[in-house]
């Protein structure tokens, strides 16, 4: 029993990293079109913010309301180089 027990503090981190970090989408970082891709699509079609042109504060405030919305799948420097990508993709 004792063997067992030892055996399930060993491999228990092991398994909780794993099935957290599977649990969000991967995503080049340094690829920002991809990470857009990855994480803004998990919500909504990305025609959706494709299909607009905004000013660089209305990109930040977009992208950090949807970030607040996606319940911590989002971080703070994935946000800002989705912002910084949308910025220059469909800046205005």
């Amino acid at each position: 029993m004792r063997r067992v027990l030892k055996m399930v503090w060993l491999w228990a981190p092991l398994i909780i990293i794993s099935l957290t970090s599977a649990s969000v989408p991967a995503a080049d970082k340094a690829d920002p079109k991809a990470l857009f891709e990855a994480r803004c699509s998990t919500c909504h079609p990305l025609s959706r913010p494709l299909g607009k042109k905004m000013t660089a504060a209305e990109w930040r405030e977009t992208v950090m309301r949807m970030k607040g919305l996606a319940g911590g799948k989002i971080s703070d420097a994935e946000a800002e180089a989705i912002i910084k990508y949308l910025n220059e993709t469909r800046g205005k």
